[in-house]
C-alpha cells in the first residue's frame, strides 16, 4: 500500500478516453452533490402525503367523510404520552415508571452479574484500550484539502478542440495561486489559553496525511479557534516562515463553506491585522551544523519555530493571455521575501540579560530569503473547502516526477519527462489562438526567452 502511493505521488496519470470518468465530469459531479448536500434533501425523503386520488379504489370512494392520512407520522407515534397516564404526573416521574416497569424480574441480578465481569476484565480492558489508542487515527488526519493532478493532453481535433483537459471555463470560474512554495503540507490549529498572546504557546501544526505533530506547541499572534490550511517552508529553521495556503475557520468563525476568492481575501486581510512578534533570540543555536555537504556558520540563526505567517499570493484575473504571459513565468521563478532576525554578538549569541531573562529590546537585522516555487494550484471559484483528495482544486508542477517502479528497474535508462507547466502553456497558447481564430491544430513556439 505504502510502496503503491509513492508510485502515484504528483506522478502524471495516463489519458483518460473515457468522458464519463474524466477529471471535468468528476468536477461537475462533486459540484453538484456538494449543492444538493446544502439544500439537505435528506430531510425530506422519509415524508409523504398518503396515498393520492388516482391510487384510491372505487370501494374507498363509498366511504363517507374525509379520508384518513395513516402514513408520514407513524415515526412521531413513540412521542406521544400514554393515555392512561395522568396528565398531571411529572415526566422524570412517568420516565422511571415506565423504566422500572419495562425490567424484568431477571433483569437486577443479570445487571449485578455483568458488573462483576467487567470488574474482574476492567484491567485488561484499560490495555486493549491503550493498545487500541495507538492505532486510532487521528482527528485531523486528511483534513486538508488536497489537490488532484491536473489530467492533460495534447491530442486535439477540430471536432473536440477543448478536449486537452484544462477546465473549459479557466478563464471565468477559477481561482490560480502562485508560486506555491517548496515545503510540507500542513494544518496550524491554535488552542485557547490564559496568558499572552505571542508568549504561550497555542499552535500546534498537523501533518496533512496522519494528522500528527510535527513539532511541539510554539507560540503566535494567531487568535484561538483558527485552522490555517499551511505549507512548512522546507528552510524553516533558517527562515521561519509559515506559508498560508488557505482559511479553514478565524477564531471560532467557520469560512470553509465561503466561496474561494472570499477565503483568499479573508486570509490576506486578517494575517495583515496580525502584530509581529521577533524570534526568541535564547533559541539561538550557534553549534556548526552541516547542510547538504556545506557547514554552515557559527553564527547562523536556527529557528525554534515558524514566527512569520506568508500568505501564498493568489490570482483572480485567470484569462488566458494574463495565464501565458505573467502568471507561467512567475510559476517559473522564486520568492524573495524579508525575514527579521536577531543580531548576533561577537560570541555567536543574541543579546540577553544577566539574569537569562530575554531583553525587551533585541537588535533585530532584516534577511532576504529565496522562497523557491513547486508549481501552480487552481481552485474552483465558486467551491468550498472540502478535507480530502478533491477535483475542486487542480495541481500544476514545475518538475516532472518519475514513478518508483521506473526507477527500481534494472539497467534501466532515466526517463526524461517533460515538466506538466511546459505542457500547460503550451495549451493555454494553443487555446489563446484558437481564441483568436487559428487553427486548433496549430502548434504554438514556446520561447524560452519570453519565460
Amino acid at each position: 500500500m505504502l510502496s503503491s502511493r509513492k508510485a502515484s505521488y504528483k506522478v502524471p496519470p495516463a489519458v483518460v478516453r473515457d468522458p464519463l470518468i474524466s477529471q471535468e465530469h468528476r468536477r461537475s459531479k462533486r459540484r453538484a452533490e456538494r449543492f444538493d448536500s446544502s439544500r439537505q434533501l435528506d430531510l425530506f425523503s422519509d415524508l409523504t402525503l398518503g396515498p393520492s386520488d388516482d391510487e384510491i379504489g372505487d370501494e374507498d370512494n363509498d366511504q363517507d367523510g374525509p379520508q384518513i392520512v395513516r402514513e408520514g407520522v407513524a415515526q412521531f407515534a413513540g412521542m406521544l404520552a400514554p393515555s392512561g397516564v395522568a396528565t398531571d404526573i411529572d415526566v422524570s416521574e412517568a420516565t422511571a415508571i415506565s423504566s422500572e416497569s419495562a425490567v424484568p424480574p431477571s433483569q437486577p441480578s443479570d445487571v449485578q452479574t455483568n458488573a462483576k465481569k467487567r470488574g474482574k476484565n476492567k484491567r485488561k480492558g484499560k490495555a486493549a484500550a491503550a493498545g487500541a489508542k495507538g492505532r486510532k487515527p487521528s482527528n485531523w488526519a486528511d483534513k486538508c484539502m488536497y489537490a488532484e493532478l491536473l489530467e492533460m493532453s495534447e491530442e486535439m481535433s477540430e471536432a473536440y478542440p477543448l478536449s486537452d483537459g484544462i477546465p473549459e471555463n479557466i478563464e471565468t470560474g477559477w481561482v490560480v495561486v502562485t508560486p506555491v512554495p517548496v515545503g510540507k503540507r500542513c494544518l496550524a490549529i491554535t488552542h485557547q489559553i490564559s496568558g499572552i498572546a505571542g508568549v504561550v504557546p497555542n499552535v500546534t501544526l498537523r501533518s496533512r496525511v496522519l494528522g500528527k505533530p510535527l513539532m511541539g506547541a510554539f507560540p503566535s499572534p494567531l487568535p484561538p479557534q483558527t485552522i490555517l490550511d499551511c505549507i512548512l517552508d522546507e528552510n524553516w529553521h533558517k527562515n521561519g516562515i509559515l506559508h498560508v495556503l488557505d482559511v479553514i475557520k478565524w477564531k471560532g468563525q467557520d469560512v470553509a463553506d465561503c466561496e474561494t476568492p472570499f477565503r483568499f481575501w479573508w486570509r490576506d486581510t486578517r494575517l495583515s491585522e496580525l502584530s509581529s512578534h521577533p524570534p526568541p533570540p535564547s533559541a539561538t543555536d550557534v553549534e556548526p551544523t552541516v547542510m547538504q555537504g556545506v557547514e554552515a556558520p557559527s553564527s547562523w540563526y536556527k529557528f525554534p519555530y515558524p514566527t512569520t505567517f506568508c500568505p501564498v499570493p493568489y490570482y483572480t484575473d485567470t484569462s488566458l493571455a494574463n495565464l501565458a504571459g505573467a502568471l507561467v513565468p512567475l510559476t517559473r521563478s522564486s520568492r524573495f521575501f524579508s525575514v527579521s532576525t536577531p543580531v548576533q554578538t561577537a560570541e555567536g549569541t543574541a543579546a540577553m540579560d544577566l539574569d537569562g531573562a530575554v531583553s525587551p529590546l533585541v537588535q533585530l537585522e532584516v534577511t532576504t530569503a529565496e522562497l523557491k516555487s513547486d508549481g501552480m494550484l487552481l481552485y474552483v471559484s465558486k467551491a468550498a473547502y472540502e478535507p480530502g483528495t478533491s477535483p475542486l482544486s487542480s495541481w500544476i508542477p514545475l518538475k516532472a516526477y518519475t514513478p518508483d517502479s521506473q526507477q527500481s528497474e534494472a539497467n534501466a535508462l532515466p526517463v526524461a519527462l517533460e515538466s506538466p507547466l511546459d505542457v500547460f502553456e503550451r495549451l493555454v497558447r494553443r487555446r489563446l489562438v484558437l481564441k483568436n481564430g487559428g487553427s486548433a491544430l496549430a502548434t504554438p513556439e514556446v520561447s524560452m526567452e519570453e519565460v
